[in-house]
């Protein structure tokens, strides 16, 4: 057989990662990407001398005994990275009774300050620890990440469960339910916040049963030199593998003639042709946009109508003169006296302080960098019919979040010398993330483990990647899904997958 032309929509983490392999495979790619630089969601800016980190929060896997340690090399980031350990993977603080605790990789320590505080639900907290004790040392690779639904056999199924075995249990029961369910049972509404936030209330409890053990493993680490860092690694691959990126190249068709993907049309009007299409980019654009709809079942039109997406993200960030010597690198604040965007009240604050490397600031100052969520039809509406208002009111928001730090880091607002506000339009201009959602869809129980073929009803020679065919999104199921596009095209094309080390 001929050899088979790929074309791939994105150079996010998806996109550049079915570009490594499709390349290993002998599939000659080319990679549109709608911004100027890789990594989609994944990225960094630079403001007066400070490097802002918009992306990748924390990385796991990212040691041996993970089957993802063996992505990272096959995608040659394994060695081009730094990833700093944590200790501590957060602080949890309620402003209105002054209680806080660190969520730290010692599970007999994190347990005995929680008792501390709640000994009536002591039973509850060993139950959790037991959870994240039992889920040390599983291999996040072999829960449903080795391959996509396409190449799932009667014997996969088994082996995952086999994989499985010793933590099936908390894959099913009260560990299957939303966290905010499970923590209805807890006595202390102290400790319910805690709970809920050591990621969303919305995910299944084993999840975060999950993040504790590979935390307490010591699989979860901080990128030294930033997301858009971790991403160029990726590209560098990419490019060295013979592939080949356009940057501000915005797709806006995917050619189909015959119900056959056949090339792309560029919104400046230029086509190019390819064997094969695979869109990395945002679904819903991808599906009802560049494709119009019609490859859309009714089992996908009821999936973009009613599956609940990541909320979108206001991010402000400030450049400090100061440094911030002890402070954990992310700090929940749950608000004593709420402030309104849109007279939706704001209860909570995530603070990241990028102190734990000098790649971020100029010596002896520190990125401080506060998230929380905000309404899309709000900011997407502001900035179209009135940007004056826009931009006042994100100054506005600005101004209110410093007020805030400034009970907690005493000093900050005269320390600040760069402020940088980034609203969820800012992530869809530069993304094209469906409703700003950064990461897709929420991973509620249902969408998490809801396997999304690669390919869609009706056409042929196309398939999509990331974090819209991955419920939940992230940084390893994203690379897995590019990986997942290049065994279905060897599996098609009768040729043994293979990969190859830098």
């Amino acid at each position: 057989m001929a050899t088979r032309s790929v074309i791939i929509i994105g150079a996010g983490l998806a996109g550049l990662a079915a570009g490594c392999y499709c390349q290993m495979n002998g599939y000659p790619t080319r990679i549109f990407e709608h911004h100027h630089k890789p990594g989609g969601v994944a990225t960094t800016w630079k403001r007066k001398g400070y490097t802002i980190d918009g992306g990748i929060h924390f990385l796991m896997g990212h040691k041996p005994g993970q089957s993802i340690h063996e992505l990272y090399r096959e995608l040659g980031i394994h060695e081009a990275i730094r990833v700093l350990d944590m200790t501590v993977y957060g602080r949890y603080l309620d402003e209105a009774s002054g209680r806080s605790v660190e969520i730290t990789k010692d599970l007999d320590r994190l347990a005995a300050e929680l008792k501390a505080f709640s000994p009536s639900d002591a039973r509850a907290i060993n139950d959790l620890m037991a959870g994240a004790r039992a889920m040390q040392g599983s291999d996040m690779g072999k829960m449903g990440l080795a391959k996509p639904p396409e190449l799932l056999g009667r014997l996969d199924g088994l082996k995952q469960m086999w994989a499985m075995r010793r933590v099936f249990k908390y894959f099913t029961g009260k560990y299957a339910e939303p966290v905010a369910e499970y923590t209805r049972g807890l006595q202390h509404p102290f400790l319910r916040q805690v709970i809920e936030n050591l990621f969303l209330p919305e995910v299944p409890v084993w999840f975060i049963l999950m993040l504790l053990g590979m935390l307490a493993e010591g699989q979860i680490g901080l990128l030294a030199d930033g997301a858009l860092n971790f991403a160029r690694t990726i590209e560098n691959r990419y490019k060295q593998l013979g592939g080949q990126v356009t940057y501000k190249a915005t797709v806006e068709e995917i050619l189909v003639e015959d119900d056959r993907a056949v090339g792309v049309r560029l919104a400046d009007g230029s086509e190019y042709r390819g064997d094969i299409v695979v869109s990395a980019a945002d679904g819903y654009s991808t599906i009802f946009k560049m494709l119009g709809g019609r490859y859309a079942d009714e089992k996908i039109k009821s999936r973009y109508a009613n599956w609940k997406l990541f909320c979108p993200l206001m991010i402000v960030s400030y450049g400090v003169a100061r440094k911030f010597p002890g402070e954990p690198p992310l700090t929940t604040i749950m608000l004593k006296h709420p402030f309104n965007v849109n007279n939706r009240p704001v209860n909570g604050i995530l603070v990241r302080i990028f102190n734990y490397t000098p790649e971020f600031s100029p010596p002896g100052k520190t990125v401080v960098q506060v998230e929380f969520e905000v309404e899309w039809d709000y900011w997407n509406n502001l900035q179209k019919e009135d940007r004056a208002r826009y931009d006042a009111d994100k100054e506005r928001i600005a101004t209110e979040i410093l007020e805030r730090l400034e009970a907690h880091y005493p000093g900050i607002s005269s320390q600040v010398e760069v402020t940088d506000v980034a609203t969820p339009y800012t992530t869809w201009r530069y993304t094209r993330n469906y409703r700003g959602a950064w990461e897709g869809w929420l991973p509620t129980p249902e969408a998490i483990t809801t396997m999304i073929e690669r390919a869609l009803p009706g056409i042929q020679n196309f398939y999509m990647a990331g974090q819209w065919v991955m419920p939940g999104g992230g940084v390893v199921p994203c690379l897995y899904s590019g990986r997942h596009v290049a065994e279905i095209l060897c599996s098609r094309d009768k040729k043994r997958f293979a990969t190859v080390l830098p």
